[in-house]
C-alpha cells in the first residue's frame, strides 16, 4: 500500500475513457493507495467538463480519443472549469506527434495504457506534484519535433554552475526532487532553488522544457556518479 504524500488528503482523480474495463481497472488500482482516489468517471468529452465542475478533481487521466473529440480544445476547457486540475493523456500506442500535440495543448503528461500499472501510480503522484510525464523513449523524438517547429534561438548557458549541471543530469535520468536531493546530498528546497535558477538562466519554464533543451542544445554535462538514489 502506498504512503500518503500530501497533507491535505487524497489526490482526487477523474478517469475518462471509452472502455469501462479500463476505468474500473484504474479505479481499483488507485483504491489500494493511501493517497489516491478516483472521484469521477466519464466516457465522452461533454461528461468530462460536467464532472470537472461537480467534483473538482486534482488530476485527470483522459483517453486521447476523447481529447480528439474536441479537436484539441478539451484541455483548455478543463483548465477553465477546474484551474487546479492537471491532465494526463492516456494513449494506446506510441506517437511522438500526438504526444507533442498533447503537451502543446496543455497536458501535464502522456502515458501509455500498456505500461505496468504501478507506473500510473507513480505518474499520478509526480504530475500532481508539478512534474511533466512522458514516455522516456519519446523524449529525444519530441525534442526534435519541438526544435523543428520552433524558431527558438540558442539560449545562454555559460553561467550554469557545476551543481546546476549536476541537477540537469539527474533530470535527464527522470529523477524526482527527493531522489536528486539524496543523490547530491542537498535538501529538496535547495533542489527547487537550483531549478528556478536554471529555468531563469536558459529561458525555460518547466522540467520537460529543460530536458528537451539540454538534448537539442547538446549541453556539456558532468558524468553521473555511480551511486544512484534508492527507488
Amino acid at each position: 500500500m502506498g504512503t500518503a504524500r500530501v497533507s491535505r488528503g487524497k489526490i482526487r482523480i477523474l478517469v475518462a475513457d471509452r472502455e469501462g474495463v479500463f476505468r474500473l481497472g484504474l479505479k481499483k488500482l488507485f483504491a489500494v493507495e493511501d493517497d489516491l482516489r478516483v472521484v469521477a468517471e466519464a466516457d465522452k468529452a461533454a461528461d468530462v467538463l460536467a464532472r470537472m465542475e461537480s467534483f473538482r478533481p486534482d488530476l485527470a487521466f483522459i483517453q486521447e480519443e476523447i481529447l480528439a473529440e474536441s479537436n484539441g480544445s478539451l484541455i483548455s476547457a478543463v483548465a477553465e472549469a477546474a484551474p487546479n486540475c492537471r491532465v494526463v493523456a492516456t494513449a494506446s500506442s506510441e506517437s511522438d506527434e500526438s504526444s507533442t500535440n498533447h503537451i502543446r495543448s496543455g497536458a501535464a503528461g502522456v502515458i501509455l495504457k500498456s505500461v505496468d500499472p504501478q507506473m500510473f501510480v507513480k505518474c499520478a503522484r509526480r504530475v500532481y506534484e508539478g512534474d511533466t510525464w512522458i514516455p522516456k523513449k519519446q523524449v529525444s523524438a519530441m525534442a526534435k519535433i519541438l526544435e523543428a517547429r520552433s524558431d527558438t534561438r540558442p539560449r545562454p548557458v555559460d553561467t550554469l554552475t557545476r551543481r546546476e549541471k549536476s541537477v540537469i543530469c539527474c533530470l535527464m535520468e527522470g529523477w524526482h526532487n527527493r531522489e536528486i536531493s539524496t543523490h547530491l546530498s542537498i535538501s529538496e528546497q535547495t533542489v527547487k532553488n537550483h531549478l528556478r535558477a536554471i529555468y531563469d538562466k536558459v529561458g525555460v519554464s518547466d522540467r520537460l522544457e529543460l530536458v528537451l533543451y539540454a538534448i537539442h542544445q547538446r549541453l556539456e554535462l558532468p558524468a553521473m556518479q555511480a551511486n544512484a538514489p534508492l527507488q
